[in-house]
């Protein structure tokens, strides 16, 4: 079993800036892919970005690309999510995924294998 425990949400106005946190413990495999994905209130889950964590390359959505950046800390198991110049429109409730025995960045929340319990992020106009 994985757990994932986040952290790191919370309200910021338009422009600023937050960086989530996502920890990982548990039995993970060599080859694993972490993600974050974001859901809004009635909208479907969506990726944001991931990191294959053996190699570290990285794959961002295109409505955060050049705003957001992932990376990681092998010393803790823990993957960030950097978000910068942050809009109104990037208001969700944020998730990490792991994707076990991959090396392979997926962008369908159906193959990532655990998730943690998400992190409120609310951008204020």
């Amino acid at each position: 079993q994985v757990q994932l425990v986040e952290s790191g949400g919370g309200l910021v106005q338009a422009g600023g800036s937050l960086r989530l946190s996502c920890a990982a413990s548990g039995r993970t495999s060599s080859d694993y892919v972490m993600g974050w994905f974001r859901q809004a209130p009635g909208k479907e889950r969506e990726f944001v970005a991931a990191l294959n964590w053996s190699g570290g390359n990285t794959y961002y959505a295109e409505a955060v690309k050049g705003r957001f950046t992932i990376s990681r800390d092998g010393a803790k198991n823990t993957v960030y999510l950097q978000m910068n110049s942050l809009k109104p429109e990037d208001t969700a409730v944020y998730y990490c995924a792991l994707d076990r025995y991959t090396i392979e960045i997926e962008l369908r929340p159906g193959t990532y294998d655990y998730w943690g319990q998400g992190t409120q992020v609310t951008v204020s106009s």
